[in-house]
């Protein structure tokens, strides 16, 4: 089972590794990190990422990942990614975002007439591209699962689990890597944290969302 996460300069390294820690222990898994060019990949938070392939190398997966990014939107500016995206949907039992990923995948014409989830401050956006915004965690459209903001993509890569091995194997992999959310506070969606801090957030991601690659 080939699994290929889709990296890119500025993306969001947690959307990634969150859920590269689940899939890449399913029985069988072949996990595969491509960029548009072989090599590092520089993340948001100075992460450094290394795709040991190019887009050119991968033509096929039977699960694609992209993860999300402030920027996720001027992926749009690079051509052959989204066409890369497109035909490797084409190929794929699964093609799954994380965060503003849904963005990528609604650029590339993937989400049209979908119902799809993204970053809460971001859900405004999937309309441009012809999907139906849902404030859920997870989203399953057919064979494309989105997910809503950066941790939520551990839920996610638990959800495709349990859908690719079972439930006894995706339990056993959150046993594993201890998932068992406790957070000190309670702030972890829009509708519980304070108005004084949503308002502050939302002002600044969209702000680094608009921001050019």
């Amino acid at each position: 089972m080939q699994i290929v996460f889709l990296l890119y300069d500025e993306m969001t390294a947690l959307d990634a590794i969150g859920p590269h820690e689940i899939l890449c222990r399913l029985p069988g898994a072949n996990v595969l990190r491509v960029a548009k060019r072989q090599g590092s990949v520089h993340t948001d938070s100075g992460l450094i990422l290394t795709a040991e392939y190019a887009l050119a190398d991968i033509p096929h997966a039977d699960v694609l990942l992209l993860p999300g990014a402030g920027n996720a939107t001027t992926l749009r500016e690079h051509p052959e990614i989204l066409s890369w995206v497109r035909a490797i949907h084409t190929t794929t039992t699964w093609t799954t975002s994380v965060c503003t990923g849904s963005l990528i995948l609604g650029a590339a014409g993937l989400l049209s007439g979908l119902r799809a989830t993204t970053h809460w401050a971001a859900l405004d956006r999937l309309p441009a591209w012809g999907a139906e915004p849902v404030q859920e965690r997870i989203v399953e459209s057919g064979k494309i699962i989105t997910a809503a903001g950066v941790s939520a993509g551990i839920d996610m890569a638990l959800t495709l689990a349990a859908r690719i091995a079972g439930q006894d194997i995706a339990e056993t992999l959150q046993l594993g890597i201890e998932y068992d959310p406790d957070p000190p506070f309670d702030s972890g969606s829009p509708s519980k944290a304070k108005p004084s801090i949503v308002e502050k957030l939302q002002a600044r991601l969209v702000a680094s969302f608009e921001k050019p690659k």
